[in-house]
């Protein structure tokens, strides 16, 4: 059906943004009392920044308490000294459909981290089970309803995935990642729901980028701006988006899609190339 105005011409139809809808969550984290910047593992970190830890503790700590108001639960790992980086609990592993991976680093630096994510995995009755190449947990393996979209090219074996899809009995779709500013797929895609996601095309090869407009031609593009704040590295519950402060525009785009962001001051977090949802690992159903 066609709506005409009082002159008979086409009357433009104006879209509403679909309702969204929020789902209480699960979320992992773990507290930065151990971080650090004592080297240099991706674009963002730079040994000669001081960081402030007890800043650190306040940022993480107001991610944390967002996450309770919204009524989610937060479950925590213990730091370990010696791993300044664990507070990154996404890379930790994936947990779906009552099955765990746990992260086989790339860089010996992390490796500790995944032994402390499979004891709390055993002690919550997932058994964990470890790749033979490399994954870095929900750093690069994002759940989108009845599917897993994987990255690779800077941390995550493509051959892991592979590894992943027959342990969680869920399809992997591979998404090759070019711009190492965006080592993980978490720093350029956001999962918004279980159909609409939103990412910043130039950090995808040509492939990947053609796949990503298939799979979701609703998808929210990001501009650079927000995605140099890492501001797709945001965390949703279906309808409320926590995401770094600094994604203003990025903020706008989820308000005219019928989301509701919630922006987050994590920039102490950024120094160590990681920001809300690299905090935050989710234990989906």
């Amino acid at each position: 059906m066609t709506l005409t105005n009082a002159n008979g011409a086409a009357a433009p139809v104006l879209r509403t943004a679909a309702p969204r809808t929020a789902r209480p969550r699960r979320y992992v984290m773990t507290a930065p009392t151990h971080f650090a910047v004592e080297y240099v593992i991706n674009p963002w970190m730079d040994t000669s920044t001081p960081v402030d830890v007890s800043r650190a503790l306040s940022q993480w700590e107001a991610l944390r308490q967002a996450y309770i108001a919204l009524g989610h639960l937060v479950e925590l790992v213990e730091p370990i000294a010696g791993l300044p980086d664990m507070v990154y609990a996404a890379n930790g592993g994936l947990i779906v459909n009552d099955r765990a991976v746990v992260a086989r680093f790339a860089y010996a630096e992390r490796a500790g981290e995944a032994v402390a994510h499979a004891q709390w995995m055993s002690a919550n009755s997932f058994t964990p089970v470890q790749t033979r190449h490399v994954n870095e947990g929900q750093g690069d393996l994002l759940v989108v309803g009845s599917m897993v979209l994987a990255g690779h090219g800077f941390r995550t074996d493509r051959r892991a995935h592979d590894e992943i899809a027959a342990h969680v009995g869920m399809p992997v779709v591979g998404l090759e990642l070019v711009d190492p500013r965006f080592y993980h797929l978490d720093t350029a895609l956001a999962v918004l729901d279980d159909t609409t996601i939103a990412y910043y095309p130039p950090a995808f090869a040509e492939q990947s980028r053609a796949t990503l407009a298939h799979l979701f031609p609703d998808a929210i593009e990001v501009a650079s701006a927000d995605a140099y704040v890492l501001g797709l590295n945001a965390v949703s519950d279906g309808l409320n988006v926590v995401l770094p402060a600094a994604a203003t525009g990025f903020a706008e785009q989820l308000r005219q899609a019928g989301f509701r962001p919630i922006g987050v001051d994590l920039s102490e977090l950024l120094k160590g190339g990681g920001s809300v949802k690299c905090c935050t690992l989710e234990v989906h159903p």
